[in-house]
């Protein structure tokens, strides 16, 4: 949520912000501003509501600098309104800071601090602004000295900071705690972002910032602080990203692309993890330290942890493992007994999400084993984990996950492969995960290459309704859940899934003429029950429609998928769905990448 970019010693300051904002509209947002400084005591905050597009056309041709900082504003506190967006202002307008996180005692602060101080926004960011303000003018302090003593006052809150002072203005003023924030560093020039490839047009080198640290830049100097005032040394890290891969190319929508690019991933995944026999190649450390585990536990949020629950039956299938899998945002607050020996895996698209890293901070305050599995190289959870799986998957830009949850789904087969085959586990030694994952690569783009069949049903299906259900048993279930969420997230159709045998506990009295059930199918073992179950909402008047393997497959089955391994086939059977939300949104007008009230990036709790 929210997005932040910052750069000084570059002529075209303007530019590179609102590039980089745009970069970051994928995070979610409701508004918009940038404030430049051209050292020569020219200086312009420009601030909008809406998309950056409409950033774009405030921003007149005399808006220029060398130094600037920029935000997109997921509003929390106040309304979505233009002095609610960011960056915020002191009164004496010397100060400007942008912000992402929440201040959680932003009201104590402001009755204890700023009784007498006129505000012009809602928000617990212009505490901050007015609070650093006040400590420079009464405390005769510096603009860093008063960041640094307000942050001291700031109580559980989660924080990314980046402040300009018009006094020094050639300089940023970068603080966190637990939300992201990376610093780019060039030649002559350095830049601040919420994400690496906001700012790959103009670097490749960035610095990771640990919670606490407060940072100084300037064009040709970056001095980091730890939380007790001492100077800290670290290494850039390189990113190795094409900025042109975050590009829509000639898609319509981000999602529709990354929709298309899910075989690839497959492949890609086969290549890193698979060498040319096929044998998993998994850190030997990693495998093991789940191998002295007595129990995994897989933790995630939204669609991750949809992923979760297909890795479940993936590593109890292949590594007899008791596996569970909890929501991160429950698990964090609400922590079940434990076993002896718990190994704990972390599935997250972005690394960042808030509600997994807090029980990420507890797992390690408690020392057990952890591992990440993320797409973001270097993002929290991977740092903070004993071990990081990465999916290759490429930037995924689109709010609805498509290509990381497959990604995710995969490289679970690929690691319980190896678990098991290191256990010496028949199940693990008979399941083929090479060819199988070829299968699916090619399944999958026999599937994308039926779109017009996909928005027919869709047309069909859903164009006309409020709700929807899909159902399915066991591992089918768990895509239904994944299915359902896609349908909601984009098209704002009030969907759900269910395990198909509880719909005759309760759910079947929502079923009416018209309604539209979705029935998934791919185990041999329950198809017949969903089917049957399928037929107790047609006597009540439901519109169905069926996703089905091929070899259970009848002539009256609506889509047929190919055939894998049956412990594969939600690699197959939920990019249908994926194509069925897309198509509803697009055809009711909607914003297929940006929809209202979410954002890709859950970086607070």
């Amino acid at each position: 949520m929210c997005g932040i970019v910052g750069v000084t010693g570059k002529d075209n300051a303007v530019q590179i912000l609102v590039d980089g904002l745009q970069k970051l509209e994928y995070r979610g947002y409701d508004s918009a501003g940038i404030y430049v400084n051209d050292q020569k005591g020219e200086d312009f905050l420009v601030k909008t509501t809406g998309r950056i597009a409409e950033l774009r056309q405030k921003i007149t041709p005399d808006v220029h600098g060398s130094t600037g900082i920029g935000h997109t504003r997921w509003a929390t506190h106040g309304g979505v309104t233009v002095d609610n967006a960011h960056p915020h202002f002191s009164n004496d307008d010397r100060f400007y800071l942008v912000h992402n996180g929440v201040i959680e005692n932003f009201q104590e602060l402001k009755d204890t601090y700023l009784k007498d101080v006129p505000f012009k926004s809602q928000t617990d960011t212009e505490v901050v602004v007015q609070l650093v303000d006040k400590f420079a003018v009464e405390d005769h302090l510096d603009a860093k000295s008063a960041l640094v003593k307000t942050l001291g006052l700031l109580k559980g809150s989660s924080y990314a900071f980046l402040m300009m002072d018009r006094e020094q203005p050639d300089t940023m003023f970068v603080a966190k705690q637990k939300s992201p924030l990376l610093i780019g560093v060039g030649d002559g020039f350095n830049v601040v972002c919420s994400d690496a490839f906001a700012m790959l047009r103009e670097t490749h080198e960035f610095l990771e910032l640990m919670d606490g640290e407060v940072v100084t830049i300037t064009p040709n100097s970056v001095d980091i602080q730890d939380a007790d005032g001492k100077a800290v040394t670290r290494d850039p890290f390189h990113v190795d990203m094409d900025p042109n891969e975050a590009d829509k190319g000639t898609y319509p929508f981000y999602m529709l692309k990354e929709v298309d690019e899910q075989p690839n991933v497959m492949r890609k995944l086969t290549q890193t993890y698979l060498n040319g026999e096929g044998k998993p190649e998994i850190d030997d450390q990693l495998i093991k330290a789940m191998q002295a585990a007595d129990r995994l536990y897989i933790v995630g949020a939204g669609t991750s942890y949809h992923a979760g629950l297909i890795g479940k039956r993936l590593f109890e299938k292949l590594t007899s493992m008791p596996t569970e899998v909890h929501v991160s945002s429950e698990f964090a607050y609400e922590q079940p007994l434990l076993s002896a020996k718990p190994f704990f895996i972390f599935l997250t698209q972005s690394g960042e999400t808030a509600d997994s890293r807090e029980v990420l901070s507890n797992v390690n305050e408690a020392g057990y084993p952890s591992l990440t599995i993320t797409n973001v190289e270097n993002s929290t959870l991977s740092r903070e984990a004993n071990f990081t799986l990465l999916l290759h998957a490429g930037p995924e830009i689109a709010v609805a996950s498509t290509k990381a949850y497959t990604a995710q789904i995969a490289l679970e087969a690929i690691l319980a492969k190896a678990l098991g085959e290191d256990l010496g586990l028949d199940a693990a030694k008979a399941f083929d995960v090479r060819t199988q994952l070829a299968l699916v690569a090619n399944g999958m783009q026999a599937i994308v290459d039926e779109k017009d069949k996909l928005e027919g049903l869709s047309n069909e299906f859903l164009m006309d309704t409020n709700r929807a259900f899909y159902i399915g048993r066991g591992i089918d279930q768990a895509v239904s859940l994944e299915a359902a969420l896609k349908l909601k997230e984009i098209s704002y159709v009030q969907a759900e899934g269910f395990a198909s045998g509880e719909l005759k506990h309760g759910t079947i009295a929502l079923i009416e003429k018209g309604t539209p059930v979705i029935g998934i199918i791919t185990q041999a073992k329950t198809a017949s029950l969903t089917r049957s179950n399928l037929q107790e909402t047609i006597a009540r008047g439901a519109k169905t429609m069926t996703i089905v393997r091929e070899s259970l497959a009848t002539d009256d089955d609506d889509l047929v998928l190919p055939d894998v391994d049956e412990l594969l086939m939600p690699l197959l059977s939920v990019v249908p769905a994926q194509l069925l939300a897309y198509y509803t949104s697009l055809n009711k007008g909607l914003d297929v990448d940006k929809p209202r009230n979410l954002a890709k990036s859950v970086t607070v709790e």
